[in-house]
């Protein structure tokens, strides 16, 4: 019987993820996917405290410490503590709220793996007294779920949030990891995800708050998936193919692609990390916009027209009208037209460019409002963008960039880097500042030493 069982675990795609998440040592794991979990993480944390401010996180912590619960897991920003899956909800919601966390994009979608994955991971690494290298590993199997099975996506993109239909099974792998669950409970654990999979592309394209909650929803339900499955609550064993599972009535998948170099290769390696507070739909537009200003010495005065060209792809999500209206921020993140116009004529966009009254000014307002979106059918799923801008001074303008600031065919450069995150560590509820953002970075980089989760954030959040 017991035969049996390994074997239908192997025949299924569930059973070869929890196979994959539950034997993987960390001595398995390539140094480049450790490394770049840990760039993940920092960067991760930084947009956290920086969006612990944005419109929606007060109140989703307000309602949740409202209710209350044994104190298991850390509040990031706000420095409470909370039930795990409660601090993870918080903390994820954070990291998305200002669209300036960690993202990987193929042709088939994008995912924005580690503001779902961290919030779990930490929060059960805190609640178990996990060590560093127990954290490190699941962080990284984590990940390593989301990212592969968003490039394993079928097409067409039938409209659901990756970020959160995938996310969902890497917050329940780190969280099952870490709760040193079995292969066949970690089976489990991704059934009971299925349960809980849910967040579309709506809440972006209606510019709505509920878009930040889309990957909080996700490490919440993953670890509480987990825990759930720990408890020995039992689930479907096909999540994926079976016939009402996730394939059939949410999104197709290659099961091939997926595990292609299971092991050897951890996509997620090749996560951007974002160079502007805004839809990575809109980061190449800003590009061209920012390099023709900058490179022709642009002044707002001198332009005459402006013309953006994307793809459908791009434009689904990033260009519609620009119509500030009850949430001017997610209004912006969400606006090429928007983007290309504070390029022009801020000369950046920063996250000081996102807060409401910046959005609302009536200048930027015009300009934006003026702005020509022009979608070319045979770019399909490209992010380039190609911008165009007629001139008093020197006529035409135009660039054109294929690749988005971060990716691998355009890396941020280590300036980039650390001046993103001072710029983060110097924002939301309580700034990180100087002393306590190079003791977090510094803690990340030593994770492997770290004897216990839940003394992580000691010394941290008490030197603010």
């Amino acid at each position: 019987m017991k035969a049996d069982a390994a074997a239908h675990r192997q025949a299924t795609v569930s059973g070869r993820l929890a196979q994959h998440v539950v034997t993987t040592r960390l001595e398995d794991i390539p140094v480049a996917a450790l490394e770049s979990s840990k760039r993940l993480a920092i960067d991760t944390l930084a947009v956290a405290w920086a969006g612990s401010s944005a419109p929606g996180v007060h109140e989703a912590c307000e309602l949740l410490s409202e209710e209350g619960g044994k104190p298991e897991a850390t509040v990031w920003a706000f420095g409470n503590k909370l039930p795990a899956r409660a601090a993870a909800f918080i903390n994820s919601t954070s990291a998305a709220a200002l669209d300036y966390d960690g993202m990987r994009a193929t042709e088939r979608g994008s995912v924005h793996a580690d503001s779902v994955v961290l919030p779990a991971a930490l929060a059960v690494a805190e609640r178990e007294c996990a060590s560093g290298s127990e954290f490190l590993a699941a962080l990284a199997l984590g990940n390593d779920v989301v990212t592969r099975l968003g490039a394993a996506s079928g097409l067409p993109h039938k409209g659901w949030y990756h970020t959160s239909i995938y996310g969902i099974f890497g917050a329940a792998a780190a969280a099952a990891r870490l709760l040193k669950l079995d292969v066949e409970t970690t089976q489990h654990a991704f059934g009971i995800a299925l349960s809980q999979t849910a967040a579309t592309q709506l809440p972006s394209m209606s510019f709505s708050l509920a878009k930040r909650f889309s990957s909080a929803f996700a490490a919440h339900a993953g670890v509480f998936s987990a825990r759930l499955a720990a408890r020995g609550i039992t689930a479907p064993r096909e999540a994926f193919e079976g016939k009402f599972g996730f394939y059939n009535l949410y999104q197709q998948g290659d099961a091939a692609a997926l595990f292609s170099d299971l092991g050897r290769i951890y996509p997620h390696v090749e996560t951007a990390i974002k160079k502007y507070p805004s839809c990575a739909c809109n980061h190449t537009a800003i590009e061209a916009a920012l390099g023709l200003t900058r490179e022709n010495d642009v002044a707002p005065a001198d332009v005459t027209a402006v013309e953006v060209t994307i793809s459908p792809y791009v434009h689904r999500l990033v260009g519609a009208p620009f119509e500030p209206g009850a949430d001017p921020q997610v209004t912006a993140q969400f606006s090429v037209q928007y983007s290309v116009a504070c390029a022009i004529l801020r000369r950046r966009l920063s996250v000081a460019d996102i807060q409401d009254a910046a959005v609302l000014e009536p200048a930027i307002v015009k300009l934006a409002c003026s702005v020509k979106v022009v979608v070319d059918e045979a770019r399909g799923n490209s992010r380039g963008a190609t911008v165009r801008i007629v001139t008093t001074r020197h006529g035409l303008l135009e660039k054109h960039v294929e690749h988005i600031p971060g990716s691998p065919g355009s890396p941020l450069t280590a300036g980039d880097i650390k001046n993103k995150f001072a710029e983060c560590a110097i924002a939301g509820v309580a700034p990180l500042g100087s002393v306590s953002g190079e003791l977090l970075c510094s803690r990340i980089e030593g994770i492997a030493s770290v004897t216990d989760m839940a003394q992580f954030f000691d010394g941290i959040i008490a030197a603010r």
